[in-house]
């Protein structure tokens, strides 16, 4: 008989349950991130790749958008004996978004802002792949302002009638000025006042490869290398970058997972 169980944690089962279990807690659902908890020496595997596993037993993963069917997660204890599990990974059907009133640069680049574009995605692509074994994520999910749903993770994008990429993050519409704070503990790893897309944004690394991005901000009150705690004020609402209006585009990635930061959280805060 196995000596390993993988236990799925409800939200009202204290976790992590007991030594000898793989803990598994989120949504196995495109665009959902599971934490888990299991014995600190145990190396874990999703899908064969190599998941960091903290010193207290904690590792993340998540499944971007149209993530395949199911998933593979293997344990490997120090003895060298494995245990493995195969989920199902729940397919989703997203909205189509039309935006109009954008500037022609902002929908079809002219290839004077495409070196800069590239210089930007490169830096992003970067921080993106940051792996620690921080436990900041532990803190939990808040919502990071408090406005109207304008925009869902998942929709396909239609630009001026131009069809684009999905849309891979939450949008909050309010007043330019409105304060936008940390959703979860981290340390600041990006901050810039005017990149081409995403205007004023500022990236937070919350640990394990979980990384945080808000965009089209007005202002940014934080610096690169700063520890923040949720809720803690880092910048406000602004429709700097691609934006027909203020709002704040909040995007959630595991590695280059694309996440719903939605799926993390209880209600939607209005004004």
């Amino acid at each position: 008989m196995s000596r390993l169980a993988f236990v799925l944690a409800l939200l009202l089962l204290p976790w992590p349950a007991q030594a000898d279990a793989v803990v598994l807690k989120g949504d196995f659902v495109q665009g959902g991130l599971v934490i888990g908890n299991t014995t600190p020496s145990d190396q874990v595997f999703l899908d064969e790749k190599r998941v960091e596993v903290s010193a207290n037993g904690w590792f993340v993963f998540g499944f971007g958008w149209d993530f395949k069917d199911t998933a593979s997660l293997k344990i490997r204890h120090k003895d060298g004996a494995e245990e493995a599990q195969t989920f199902k990974i729940d397919k989703r059907v997203y909205k189509t978004e039309e935006v109009t009133g954008l500037p022609p640069s902002k929908v079809t680049p002219s290839k004077e802002f495409l070196a800069r574009i590239r210089k930007e995605n490169g830096e992003i692509a970067r921080i993106r792949g940051i792996s620690t074994d921080k436990d900041w994520f532990l803190s939990g999910w808040d919502w990071p302002a408090e406005g109207r749903i304008s925009g869902v993770f998942g929709s396909q994008r239609v630009l001026n009638g131009v069809p684009k990429r999905p849309h891979f993050g939450l949008d909050i519409a309010a007043p330019v000025g409105t304060a936008v704070v940390a959703s979860t503990d981290g340390t600041v790893r990006l901050v810039e006042t005017d990149l081409f897309y995403t205007g004023g944004t500022i990236m937070i690394d919350h640990g394990h490869g979980l990384v945080s991005v808000y965009s089209h901000l007005s202002q940014l009150n934080v610096t690169v290398g700063q520890f923040v705690a949720q809720g803690t004020k880092i910048g406000e609402i602004g429709m700097t970058g691609r934006a027909t209006g203020p709002h704040l585009d909040w995007r959630l990635n595991w590695f280059d997972q694309r996440l719903d930061p939605e799926l993390l959280l209880k209600k939607v805060p209005q004004n």
